[in-house]
This record gives structure tokens, C-alpha cells and sequence, in this order.
């Protein structure tokens, strides 16, 4: 099966329209805009703005890919959306009920529906009681980026009765703990949920990408490990540790980055538990996570 995607956990990218509302750190650097709005002018990002539906022949693409998964008895996953949020509350609601008909029609493609607005969900669902049962394809994410959005989000995320549900922690602006015990996720009052299938981890990309500590990651790997739940490294980003990837032009710009997410130049020296990183740029940095790669999917 043909891939239109780099994204390493999707196969396929579908975008039912363009157009987006930062809200959140993790939205500062935004890719889609920068391309979307800053270069291409194809849409005008913020509140207020029209979203931009994508071509007819677009919406076709996917009963293709669903059409040669079948014929391969393969199944396999549509990113939607790259360049939007399907539960974006400037869209409007036909739209919608258009892509969960797509996703219906559909059967074989699981669908990931990743989400900066995880509390819209449950009001922008065509059955938000049923779904898992109803749309067994669809897999609901939410992405965050520090321990405030975890405490916040998760939970809600753990309240969509979806078939699989997943973490975008990319990129990924501090340490944060999910809070997992075993393979249970404990809210406030000690209450035990069903904790999610997936964990997905990258740092971040672009002239202005932020650092990431690699024992953010680690942390992050390890209580995956220990809870039995996928985990995925998805990249270093922008700046990675020297241990990584080191070059005499990357020295020149190197910083010391501490746990707690402060960085100074390299040149001033490190204060304890800080790391050294380097800007190499995403393709070089690479996706070795102490020395391999971690590409778990759930089943």
C-alpha cells in the first residue's frame, strides 16, 4: 500500500479542510499557519476566520485507500487533521457530519482523530455514548505538552468511550507525569480509568523550536514500559543531545538545558541535572531514543 505521509505513525494524511485557532503553547510555532497562512495565503488563521473545505477529489482519496486496504487484508491508519482540528468550533457542523459519514463508508482505515480542544469531543460526536461500538475506526487523541495540560485533558480524553485513545505529547515543553499505576490512570479523587493505548513523543521543529530534555523523554518511556502502553519517538526535533548527534558547527551554538526546562548557553557551564544539547536541525537530530528506536503501535 502507497503512503502520503512522513508522519512515522500514520500511513495516510487527510485534511477535510484548513484552517485553525491556537490554543495552546504547543500551537506557538505552528507549521500549518507558518505554510497555510504566513507563505501559501490560503486561509486566514485565528477565531473569527473561515476554514477552507479541501477539493472533492480530496475527499475521494480515502475510499481509495480504504478500497486497497481491503483488497491487501491489511488495515491501516488516516491522520486527520495535519492541518486543522476536526472538533475546531469555527467549523462548520455539516462538515463534520460529512467526514464521520467518510469515516462510516470507510471500514477499513482506522482513523485518528487528533485534538487540541478534547472537551469539545464529546458534543461534536454523531454518537458520543456509542462510539466505540458504532465507529470501532475511529481512535480519539489529544495532544498536549506540559504537566497543566496532562492534569486538565487527559481525563477528559479517558471519558470519550472511543475504540483506542492516544497521546500527542509533541512537542514536548517540560516533564510530565501521566499519573499512571499499573495500567490505570488516577484522577484527583484516587479514581481509578482505563488508561490509553498510545503515547506518541517528539520535540519540536522550525527556526524557533524549543529544547527538549532527554530525561523528559526517558521519563516518559519508562512509565509506558511499565504500564504496558504503546509508546512511540517520534523525533528530537530541532536540538538533540550531544550524545545523539554532535558536530564542531552544531558546538558553536550549543546550550545547556536543565530539567526544568531553563537553558543558557553552553559557554556560562551547567547546573545540576542539565544536559547539553545542539541545533543539528530534525534530520539530523534523527528518532534513536538511547540508542533505538521506539516505534510500538497498539493492536
Amino acid at each position: 500500500m502507497t503512503k502520503n505521509t512522513k508522519i512515522e505513525w500514520a500511513h495516510h494524511t487527510f485534511n477535510p479542510w484548513i484552517g485553525c485557532t491556537k490554543v495552546s503553547p504547543a500551537c506557538d510555532q505552528c507549521y500549518a499557519e507558518n505554510m497555510m497562512d504566513t507563505r501559501l495565503k490560503v486561509v486566514k488563521w485565528g477565531a473569527g476566520h473561515d476554514r477552507k473545505r479541501t477539493s472533492e477529489s480530496n475527499w475521494q482519496q480515502p475510499i481509495k485507500w480504504d478500497t486497497e486496504a481491503k483488497k491487501l487484508g491489511v488495515r491501516h491508519r488516516v491522520f486527520c487533521a495535519s492541518l486543522a482540528d476536526v472538533f475546531d468550533n469555527e467549523v462548520p457542523e455539516e462538515w463534520r457530519d460529512d467526514l464521520f459519514k467518510l469515516i462510516e463508508a470507510t471500514p477499513n482505515l482506522d482513523w485518528l482523530l487528533l485534538t487540541k480542544r478534547i472537551g469539545n469531543v464529546g458534543n461534536m460526536l454523531p454518537v458520543p455514548f456509542d462510539l466505540d461500538r458504532l465507529y470501532p475506526n475511529v481512535w480519539i487523541g489529544a495532544t498536549i505538552c506540559s504537566q497543566e495540560e496532562a492534569d486538565r485533558d487527559i481525563p477528559k480524553l479517558l471519558r470519550i468511550p472511543a475504540a483506542k485513545r492516544f497521546l500527542s505529547i509533541e512537542p514536548l515543553l517540560g516533564f510530565i507525569d501521566l499519573h499512571m499505576r499499573g495500567n490505570l490512570f488516577e484522577d484527583d479523587d484516587g479514581a481509578p480509568y482505563q488508561f490509553v493505548d498510545w503515547v506518541i513523543v517528539g520535540g519540536e521543529s522550525g527556526n524557533q523550536a524549543r529544547p527538549m530534555h532527554p530525561e523528559w523523554v526517558r521519563s516518559l518511556r519508562d512509565q509506558c514500559v511499565t504500564a504496558r502502553v504503546s509508546f512511540l519517538f517520534k523525533q528530537w526535533g530541532e536540538w538533540c543531545p550531544e550524545t545523539v548527534h554532535c558536530t564542531d558547527k552544531a558546538a558553536e551554538s550549543a546550550l545547556y538545558i536543565a530539567t526544568d526546562g531553563e537553558t543558557r548557553p553552553a559557554a556560562f557551564g551547567a547546573r545540576n541535572g542539565a544536559t547539553t544539547i545542539q541545533r543539528v536541525g530534525k534530520k539530523a537530530s534523527g528518532r534513536l531514543l538511547d540508542g533505538r528506536e521506539w516505534n510500538e503501535v497498539p493492536l
